[in-house]
């Protein structure tokens, strides 16, 4: 028996109800279609937005909470469904939508955050370039003065959203003569010339959720696109990545500890030499870690979460949960993989399409090497 989780009050837990008979009622029956066709389409976003679950991060007056611990709550529920979920929905409301909320102006913030939560606008945000990877100091897309005008050129690539998104939040190099101090961010609208995507990216797994590169060639935007202050781009992304990490968290320790209770059932009802394959005592035995490795990891998530509700979460603490449950999740789910044996590698079980899911967790958000390199520093090293 588990300890009881002591960070969700009363009203946490009745939203979380409210999110799983959404989920029963009108995701979890369509899920294949998602997988097929590589998306979730409009009506989900549109339904996720009727229903008070995208605008959570954002002010009382579009829907927010004013407390992650509703936006963590969202993000179980999601990875309990599939990977994808809180992916998708992590990029639009929890780590998108913020940046202009928290950064933009009245008028940009009145332009676009209804439509934000409503799910009229799917938000992405374009920072992952071809040559870049984890290190976004270094990013090509530029931004060239012409008048009035910005004149953008470049690409982005591992977009999440970024095949149906309406507007991408995109880093732009301002000015190159400053390194990291000339970046910029610009909200850019899909509806721009110039503004064009390429095809949706073949991925491991994770299929449900649309990947694409992005491209500009001479997209044309004003100061009014700016979000937050000109050249101060890399440092309003790296106050933003602490709630992103953060989020990946939550959803990786949830989706390993989902489909580990599903696993441990799957050992009770599987027969092998006359007995459930569950009592044999090597599979006991790990049965018995794996599970400890999920609840011990959960209480330091949980504490991680309750501090980032209360504005006290540092950018380490919130790299090492980032890189920890990232690490547990692809463990666990391997070990859920063997214990099923070949049946663990059929695609139409749950857990091989879960194993396949977490292994970008590893690599995105930052790397679980950049993490390391982070928490690393904090110690002086």
């Amino acid at each position: 028996m588990a300890l009881k989780r002591d960070i969700y009050e009363a009203d946490h837990e009745d939203f979380r109800s409210s999110v799983r008979q959404w989920l029963e009622r009108s995701v979890i029956p369509n899920s294949e279609k998602y997988i097929a066709d590589k998306a979730l389409p409009r009506e989900f976003w549109l339904e996720a937005g009727e229903n008070g679950f995208l605008g959570l991060a954002l002010d009382e007056e579009y829907g927010g909470a004013g407390d992650f611990r509703f936006n963590a709550v969202l993000a179980e529920e999601l990875a309990k469904v599939n990977a994808a979920l809180p992916t998708c929905v992590g990029i639009h409301a929890d780590i998108t939508a913020p940046y202009i909320n928290e950064l933009g102006t009245p008028e940009q913030k009145e332009r676009w955050l209804p439509g934000v939560a409503a799910g009229e606008i799917l938000l992405a945000i374009g920072m992952t370039e071809p040559s870049g990877g984890s290190d976004l100091a270094a990013l090509k897309t530029t931004a060239t003065r012409d008048g009035d005008e910005w004149v953008i050129n470049g690409s982005k690539t591992f977009i999440t959203n970024g095949f149906s998104a309406d507007l991408v939040i995109t880093a732009v190099r301002t000015d190159p003569e400053k390194g990291p101090k000339g970046i910029t961010l610009f909200a850019i609208e899909a509806t721009k010339e110039g503004f064009s995507r390429g095809r949706k990216l073949d991925k491991v797994g994770m299929e449900e959720s649309d990947t694409a590169e992005l491209f500009f060639e001479n997209v044309r935007v004003t100061d009014n696109e700016i979000i937050g202050e000109l050249n101060m781009g890399f440092i309003h992304m790296m106050q933003k990545l602490q709630q992103e990490r953060l989020s990946c968290a939550v959803a990786n320790l949830a989706h390993a500890k989902q489909i580990l209770i599903e696993t441990l059932q799957y050992t009770k009802d599987r027969k092998a030499f006359g007995q459930s394959i569950g009592q044999f005592q090597h599979n006991k035995f790990l049965l018995a870690e794996l599970f400890t490795q999920i609840e011990v990891s959960e209480a330091f998530l949980d504490r991680c979460v309750l501090a980032h509700s209360k504005g006290e979460l540092s950018h380490v603490e919130a790299s090492k949960a980032k890189w920890w449950t990232s690490q547990v999740q692809s463990e666990v789910l391997d070990h859920c993989v063997q214990l099923h044996g070949g049946y663990g590698f059929m695609n139409e079980y749950r857990v091989a399409r879960a194993w396949r899911d977490a292994r970008v967790t590893k690599i995105w958000a930052g790397s679980n090497e950049i993490m390391k390199e982070l928490i690393g520093r904090d110690l002086g090293l």
